[in-house]
């Protein structure tokens, strides 16, 4: 035997060969076979040369990768990892040769490439580090650094609280762990779900990895060998979260262009050449495009040049006034020189992406041996649980944060002032259990002191809460967990229109249907889908008042950043906290609330009348009637509208689909343990939730469950493409099986 590929029921890959390297090549075959579209659109993004078959709207992101330099970074890590630990650098050399083997045979399956003329490329040594840093670049958000400088200079410092939440751009997770002595088996359980854009292919791959060193089934990342974040080794499991730590800086720096290139101000008032060259990014259907590349001794110039851009002024986050005691937002500093912003984060500064966990993770045995593997850890920063079947327990923080200055944690910092450095590596903390179990949920505590945003603590609280309603708990039980959603903050709003009177009969009745509603985010709730209009409507009208006004119109910036930078969501995700601020600004919250619950009313009124006529119209012809003009405003036509009518699933794809997908209605929201984003005030539609779901069982792991959002294939048509749609809406799960003898044999690679 060298390599073989088994198949279960739901085509999920099951691998077995004789050795490490010989099982990575036989990973890299398979996802090249399954996913070669995923494949190639990822290498393509961590190049910055998807726009050269993706078109112009994928020329933000690939001007944003030139200047931040990811591809080099990669081939900066890969040496050092080939230097410090040959031993994993061959193991993704083999993973790598795996890929190029199949992907011209994956190619032929896809009928992506056809539609684009795309020709699958080569993979380099070094592409796996890059998918990597394509996919986590964004995951830490320093791009909302800028959304704080924006409200400060706007609004004051005071302010830059009432929106500090896991905003528009962020991802996330829930998790949890339940110790032994909380379990009928006395054996501890592992689950949990991470929070991503849902991605079609999906960005986790359910996988299967034996060889006589170790037998692990997990979920692994498409185009990066082993299991890095979810695994199950038979004798110890482990899952992250994000834990919302802040590790990446931005600098302004002031730029000069001089006969022999660029130069850049430094701390110590010394001028200092600026590495600078241009590349070429090939447009389809397009003229190519030059872009200047320019890195400091602080990193890449990710925003502006020597002539920056108007928004990055000096100035930008020092010495602005509060609002005013007339309400009305502080001036804005006058302009100045321009400025350009650098990017420092770990890898660049390293040469280390943490790699080297890897293999160790794969060969872990006990708890002991994944914290030893995750000391390794580089980015993304994450919240680590483990459990043994011996009864190690493990609650920790993984990766690198770096020491600096509180102001580089928060805001932009001038490159040409001292005490921004960097002055090595926090040490991450550790936590326990309470009452047996622990809950991870991107929310501000065990890694509290490397953050600056955390998740509102809603998910992690309710996790809690239902694991303290059953003394014992079973594998099979967490689903009931995954699928929760009480939607706690819901609370302010519903405060707020408790309180209101005078309203119009059709509005009060729209208000007692929010007042008597559970709170529950189902997708059959009509309630919940009136809450869900009503709250829209707050949110538009606060991102309306004059307050704001100034934040409505981002810098500008490159377009890859507007998401974290638009008033809209951040309003929207912000609604808990601006609606509880003892002043807002002198905005009236309570007759926001009214305005909006009149015109969730009148709406509804409107639909119920024009939907009356019809009625009339048909019951002349004798037709059937289904509902009669007399019924209540609160069970209007508009009402009737379930959460799920408009609450459903939105998958990125690379490329629009050819063939039209009715998606599922969704339960759940933002704050739900059942996290399926919507924008507030902007879209019901959810590109965001849960990317995968797990439950790994310490006391039996052929007990253990996974799903994913779609499929495990990634070729549009196949069986296997969307069969695990329907159990992942239900919050049903897949079967892990590890046994050989009840798998298919695919072939013999």
């Amino acid at each position: 035997m060298t390599g073989e590929i088994f198949r279960d029921a739901w085509g999920i890959p099951h691998l077995r060969a004789d050795g490490v390297n010989e099982l990575a090549r036989v990973q890299g075959r398979v996802t090249a076979l399954d996913r070669a579209w995923q494949l190639e659109v990822e290498r393509h993004r961590a190049q910055g040369t998807s726009a050269s078959f993706l078109g112009a709207e994928a020329l933000p992101w690939d001007r944003f990768v030139r200047r931040a330099r990811l591809d080099d970074t990669a081939r900066r890590c890969f040496a050092e990892l080939e230097r410090r630990d040959p031993e994993t650098a061959a193991w993704v050399r083999a993973y790598v040769d795996g890929v190029n083997e199949a992907l011209a045979e994956g190619a032929r399956r896809t009928p992506e490439f056809a539609r684009t003329g795309l020709a699958p490329g080569r993979w380099e040594p070094w592409t796996p580090l890059g998918v990597w840093l394509g996919i986590h670049i964004l995951f830490a958000g320093f791009p909302a650094k800028l959304w704080r400088e924006q409200v400060v200079r706007h609004l004051g410092a005071d302010a830059v609280g009432l929106f500090a939440t896991d905003g528009p751009g962020t991802s996330g997770s829930n998790g949890w762990l339940v110790s032994g002595e909380r379990t009928v088996t006395g054996h501890a359980i592992i689950a949990g779900d991470p929070h991503r854009f849902i991605e079609d292919p999906g960005v986790y791959q359910q996988i299967h990895l034996s060889c006589p060193e170790f037998d692990v089934v997990g979920l692994a990342v498409p185009g990066v060998p082993g299991i890095a974040h979810f695994g199950h080794t038979g004798t110890v499991a482990w899952a992250i979260t994000n834990a919302m730590a802040d590790y990446q800086d931005l600098y302004r720096e002031r730029l000069r262009r001089t006969g022999a290139g660029v130069e850049a101000l430094g701390p110590d008032g010394v001028w200092r050449r600026a590495t600078r060259h241009t590349e070429v990014v090939e447009v389809a259907g397009e003229e190519p495009v030059e872009i200047e590349v320019i890195e400091t001794e602080r990193g890449p110039v990710i925003i502006g040049g020597p002539e920056g851009l108007p928004d990055l002024q000096e100035g930008f986050s020092g010495g602005l006034a509060d609002a005013r005691d007339d309400h009305t937002p502080p001036l804005a500093p006058p302009l100045a020189p321009p400025l350009a912003l650098a990017l420092r984060h770990p890898p660049r500064v390293t040469a280390d992406l943490g790699f080297g966990a890897l293999l160790p993770l794969l060969r872990a045995r006990r708890v002991a041996d994944v914290d030893r593997a995750v000391d390794l850890w580089a980015e993304p920063v994450n919240v680590v649980q483990a459990a043994d079947t011996e009864g190690g327990l493990l609650h920790r923080v993984a990766g690198k944060v770096p020491v600096r200055s509180e102001a580089n944690r928060t805001r932009l910092v001038p490159a040409w002032e001292p005490g921004h450095d960097w002055h090595g590596w926090h040490e991450t903390p550790r936590g326990g259990l309470t009452d047996g179990v622990a809950a991870m949920a991107n929310q501000r505590g065990l890694a509290a002191p490397l953050g600056v945003e955390f998740a509102p603590p809603h998910r992690a609280d309710r996790i809690t809460a239902l694991l303290g309603e059953k003394d014992h708990w079973s594998a099979a039980d967490m689903p009931a967990i995954h699928m929760d959603t009480r939607l706690a903050s819901a609370k302010p709003l519903l405060d707020i229109l408790g309180a209101l009177d005078a309203l119009t009969p059709e509005a009060d009745r729209v208000r007692q249907t929010l007042l008597a509603w559970d709170r529950h985010m189902d997708a059959d709730s009509e309630a919940a889908a009136v809450y869900a209009a009503v709250r829209g409507a707050v949110v538009r009208r606060l991102a309306a008042h004059p307050a704001f006004a100034a934040l409505s119109t981002p810098p500008a910036y490159p377009e890859v950043f507007l998401p974290w930078l638009a008033l809209l969501p951040r309003v929207g995700f912000a609604l808990e906290h601006l609606l509880r601020a003892e002043e807002l600004y002198g905005i009236d919250r309570a007759e926001a609330v009214r305005a909006a619950v009149e015109e969730v009313a009148g709406a509804a009124a409107g639909q119920s009348a024009g939907q009356s006529a019809g009625q009339s119209a048909g019951q002349s012809a004798g037709q059937p009637v289904g509902q009669s003009a007399g019924q209540s405003a609160g069970q209007s036509a508009a009402t009737r509208r379930t959460w799920g009518d408009t609450h459903r699933l939105a998958p990125w794809r690379a490329l629009p689909a050819d063939t039209s997908y009715d998606e599922p209605g969704l339960s759940g929201d933002h704050d739900c343990v059942l996290c399926t984003s919507a924008v507030p005030g902007l879209t019901d539609l959810s590109a965001r939730g849960p990317a995968a779901r797990y439950v790994w069982d310490l006391a039996d792991r052929e007990a253990s469950r996974w799903v994913v959002p779609l499929g495990a294939c990634g070729v549009p048509g196949s069986p296997h493409h969307r069969d695990q749609l329907p159990l992942w809406i239900r919050g049903e799960l897949v079967p892990v099986v590890t046994d050989f003898t009840r798998l298919t044999e695919e072939t013999d690679v």
